[in-house]
């Protein structure tokens, strides 16, 4: 998905959601953490967010992360690889590309994680039920609740609550991850 039509369709999700609970600008930023100008900017489609502002908004929302992106869906859906569109971490070389978001009635949302050496990238705690499961398919990571990490390297798996905060740190030049995201 290209930048402008992704922004658009964040513009929509979040203009969607908003209403759909009743809330003004002000009040959704207030809940999110984040200045309403960033909020107005990200409803208009000019807005260019870092996946913290988007997991914030969605936790404000009480809804899943990929409800926010809005990705179209379609009968058969291939991402080829390096075709997704990451969204990068604010304070750390951290990226998620969603590949697939949960269709209605399900309840998860499947990411391709990519990091590099540097600053953790610090995940505040998700909607209320949210586990998270991840597989190393390159490099060394750290990840899991703060102050629980745990060392991982390629074909390993964990699984975590992500409802309290989380980290994740790459500990190896071109880290990648299957992260799973399921709703309670």
């Amino acid at each position: 998905m290209e930048r402008t039509t992704l922004q658009a369709a964040i513009a929509s999700s979040l203009r969607r959601e908003r209403e759909r609970h009743g809330i003004s600008l002000a009040e959704l930023a207030r809940r999110a953490g984040i200045a309403k100008s960033t909020l107005s900017q990200l409803e208009a489609g000019t807005g260019n967010p870092g996946v913290e502002t988007l997991w914030a908004l969605a936790v404000a929302l009480d809804v899943p992360f990929s409800r926010i992106v809005d990705p179209q869906v379609e009968p058969v859906h291939v991402v080829r690889a390096g075709d997704g569109l990451a969204i990068s971490a604010e304070h750390a070389p951290f990226a998620a590309a969603l590949l697939s978001a949960c269709p209605p009635g399900a309840r998860r949302d499947l990411h391709l994680m990519t990091a590099e050496p540097g600053p953790a990238r610090d995940a505040h705690a998700h909607i209320p039920g949210t586990t998270e499961h991840v597989v190393v398919t390159a490099g060394r990571w750290r990840a899991g609740p703060v102050d629980a990490e745990v060392e991982l390297e390629a074909g390993d798996y964990i699984r975590f609550p992500a409802d309290r905060p989380h980290t994740y740190e790459a500990l190896a030049p071109g880290s990648a991850a299957v992260l799973v995201m399921e709703y309670a």
